[in-house]
């Protein structure tokens, strides 16, 4: 019987989706990106060796798993190849085993040039890779798909229909420079192998391998609280980060995922502007961001740190309906004498924090749960009570096999 497994973030992105996908991979025939764009930045680290995949599935280092980017995605064609050719580098292949769904938005260089003006203009932290421009585009039903590269003729009209209004925005609205068409064309066409290699009928492939009874794996990009609709708004990113996004972004419906991982930090972390109500500026935060190296895998921005929010956490199980929490980076709690976690918010919005003695011994590499010590086992099981959810993995390091495997 196959088990089809959602995997998501519970927080701001970069909790450590990328090896926890990666991990659980090896018994499972495909792996589905549903929304997001190479903004996502997903580390894998395999004997040693890091990977960072931006477009590709986190399943894409095991060589029998079949990689899906779903419509949900906005594409750039730019970024792919890199990140393609870059994997061929290492060993890794795609010849029949890559699918990207010919409805899935492109992402052209005007709406990078957008994203960077209007950014500067906004300031809401954008990573500037056209991600936004090209969302709008795609709900104002004027974007340009994967699959439209099978028609030149099209392709060329709609291309040239497009750019002509991006550089009326560049032009009038932020007197910025303005994109020539024919170079854009022109880029496209160099892609063009791609749309040969790669374009599928997503929902019909992904239909295909639930009726031969293939185990399928669903990838989140970014996190819950990014969520255009349920994140913290305005500081969010474009696309439905959360389970609903499966149903859009692949074309599948609620009842065909059997079970929901949520994966959150042991702490808290966040890129780029916006309330963050457990952020620390005190030593903690140097601690969790040095032991943590929390920077950006696809910016390199250094992330801001502070401590778990259960009140959020719980509402994030909710929105959900997460069945299985994942805990990582728990080793990086190893060398504080004092651990805190907010429980609640007093009238005018600030964290009320429980407090817990450190275990200050070595968790890294512990990959059994009896082996903890016994101040982290009351951490984890603290946590559990709180947002009502079992934690069946627990990661205790970047490798794959630095993880803790529960019932």
């Amino acid at each position: 019987m196959s088990l089809n497994t959602l995997v998501l973030g519970l927080q701001w992105g970069d909790e450590g989706k990328g090896k926890i996908v990666d991990a659980l991979s090896e018994e499972i025939h495909a792996v589905c990106r549903f929304q997001g764009g190479h903004n996502a930045g997903h580390t894998i680290k395999v004997n040693g060796q890091q990977t960072v995949l931006h477009l590709c599935p986190s399943g894409a280092l095991h060589p029998k798993v079949q990689c899906v980017i779903g419509n949900g995605v906005v594409l750039s064609l730019e970024a792919l190849e890199k990140e393609l050719k870059g994997l061929e580098e290492l060993g890794v292949t795609f010849e029949n085993r890559m699918h990207i769904s010919n409805a899935c938005s492109l992402i052209l260089p005007s709406h990078i040039g957008i994203d960077k003006v209007r950014d500067k203009k906004e300031s809401i932290g954008t990573t500037g890779r056209g991600i936004g421009p090209a969302y709008e585009d795609k709900v104002a039903r004027r974007a340009i798909r994967f699959g439209d590269m099978g028609n030149q003729e099209l392709l060329k009209e709609k291309v040239t229909t497009l750019v002509s209004y991006h550089n009326k925005i560049l032009q009038n609205l932020y007197e910025a420079d303005t994109f020539n068409i024919d170079d854009i064309l022109a880029e496209l066409d160099s892609y063009k192998y791609l749309y040969d290699n790669y374009s599928s009928d997503v929902q019909e492939t992904v239909y295909q391998w639930n009726q031969q009874g293939k185990s399928i794996l669903f990838e989140g990009a970014q996190g819950s609280l990014l969520d255009i609709d349920h994140g913290t708004y305005p500081y969010v990113t474009s696309s439905n980060t959360t389970a609903g996004g499966v149903s859009t972004g692949i074309g599948v419906g609620p009842k065909f995922i059997d079970k929901i991982v949520g994966i959150s930090k042991a702490y808290a972390t966040r890129v780029g502007e916006g309330p963050f109500l457990t952020e620390l500026f005190d030593d903690n935060a140097k601690m969790l961001a040095e032991r943590g190296h929390e920077f950006g895998a696809t910016t390199g921005r250094p992330r801001r740190c502070g401590w778990l929010d259960l009140v959020a956490l719980k509402k994030a199980v909710f929105l959900n309906s997460v069945t299985d929490l994942c805990l990582t980076k728990l080793d990086v709690l190893d060398s504080f004498e004092s651990i805190e976690v907010c429980i609640s918010y007093d009238s005018n919005g600030n964290p009320i924090f429980k407090s817990f003695p450190g275990w200050m011994s070595k968790t890294e590499g512990i990959n059994t749960f009896e082996a903890l010590p016994d101040r982290a086992k009351s951490y984890i099981q603290f946590i559990e009570s709180f947002i009502e959810c079992p934690a069946s993995i627990i990661s205790t390091g970047p490798s794959r096999e630095q993880t803790i495997y529960l019932s």
